[in-house]
């Protein structure tokens, strides 16, 4: 019988994961919160670690899937905001779903990755964790140096890009704004990029749909993505405030200068890593750094007879999950071209509104009109983006110092 229920389980938490990933503004911890609302009940009837792979399989599906949305509509999420910058420049050349299986070969990957640091968090990260905290703002002051001396454009402007993106985290964070992120990142990501293609008047072009053969990366690419996600996700896992925007920063600036293929395939693995390595963690070091983990944390303590499941949970659903969006993936470049473009934009950036105003309220609307016009100025400067992450680095770093 407990087969029958891991298997429904799985099934389920893949549907909820696809549903999540597709659709901007309803996250994984929404479904978590509305499931722990009646897990009480559902508790009655089977064992907590049901729940927990239900939990498992959604978040590591999402992972796979949010990239859809966020290359083909410019709607990201807190995870996937940074693919807009090369999946958008990949969509407007017709190489779509060529952007979506770069970030499908890095989340694949990292299931093996998840699989290879399973022991160092086990059973080294516990003993360290609590120095590893004093050199926190030492490690991101250093990836902000970096991230500013390393842009070729202009050095000025990107250190002012920097602190004015920071400035603005620091207001979002430290207003009463439920899902700050939302607004914040929905405006320097998502809208100013929306309203920048609408400006320039770009147009959709079919989109080539090649077999995944001919889709290649080289040897060295690859390994280098992955090697940076392996540096930069641990980091990212246990310290507070640290997310997949903030990891694929530090592991690209760490290993120098990457190709739009090598970020896609280093913010898929740098993903679904953070999210796959956040469940042991929370076994671990009893921390959790997701939402999906306080949700687990709250339906049942973890202990080591959990950790088969849980990875053969996370190795089922990542499978899964790859031959969905693929198939999701075809479905979309098939019919984007057929739509118009300035139209869908506008409709998305209202929709993007909406949902700041639902979710975030009329606080959170100011955040969003603020945070598009800085995007919008980057875009326009032609510095990149990727300075914007100081809307999280400099809050954190202040915090620890």
């Amino acid at each position: 019988m407990f087969y029958l229920y891991f298997i429904l389980s799985l099934i389920l938490g893949i549907l909820a994961g696809t549903f999540t990933g597709l659709f901007p503004g309803i996250h994984i911890n929404l479904i978590a919160v509305l499931l722990l609302a009646i897990s009480s009940s559902l508790l009655l009837n089977i064992q907590p670690i049901i729940l927990i792979i239900f939990l498992i399989a959604m978040a590591i599906t999402h992972t796979f899937i949010d990239y859809i949305p966020s290359i083909f509509l410019g709607a990201p999420d807190e995870d996937t905001f940074l693919s807009i910058l090369p999946g958008h420049d990949l969509l407007l050349k017709g190489k779509a779903y060529s952007a979506i299986i770069y970030t499908l070969y890095g989340s694949l990957t990292a299931i093996l990755v998840i699989i290879l640091l399973l022991p160092l968090f086990l059973f080294f990260i516990p003993r360290i964790y609590l120095n590893m905290q004093t050199i926190i703002p030492y490690i991101l002051i250093t990836a902000s140096i970096f991230l500013i001396y390393f842009e070729k454009k202009s050095k000025i402007w990107a250190t002012i890009i920097f602190f004015l993106s920071g400035f603005l985290g620091l207001a979002s964070l430290n207003l009463s704004i439920s899902n700050s992120l939302l607004p914040l990142f929905t405006g320097l990501f998502g809208i100013s990029s929306l309203a920048f293609s609408i400006q320039k008047k770009q147009r959709i072009p079919n989109q080539e749909i090649p077999k995944l053969e001919e889709i290649q990366v080289e040897k060295k690419s690859f390994l280098k993505s992955i090697f940076a996600s392996i540096i930069s996700s641990p980091l990212c896992c246990f310290l507070p405030g640290m997310g997949a925007g903030q990891a694929a920063v530090i592991g690209s600036e760490v290993t120098g200068d990457m190709n739009q293929k090598e970020f896609l395939i280093l913010l898929g693995a740098i993903n679904t890593t953070i999210i796959g390595l956040s469940f042991f963690i929370l076994y671990s070091i009893g921390k959790a750094r997701t939402g999906t983990a306080v949700a687990i944390s709250k339906i049942a303590e973890l202990s080591f007879s959990d950790i088969p499941i849980i990875i053969l949970a996370i190795i089922f659903s990542g499978i899964l999950a790859f031959i969905i969006t693929i198939q999701l993936a075809k479905l979309f470049s098939k019919h984007i071209n057929k739509i118009n473009y300035k139209l869908l934009s506008i409709s998305i950036i209202i929709l993007l509104i909406i949902l700041t105003i639902i979710f975030s309220g009329f606080l959170g609307l100011l955040i969003l009109i603020v945070s598009s016009f800085l995007g919008y100025t980057c875009i326009s400067l032609g510095i990149r983006r990727t300075h914007l992450m100081g809307s999280l680095l400099l809050p954190i770093i202040l915090f620890y110092i």
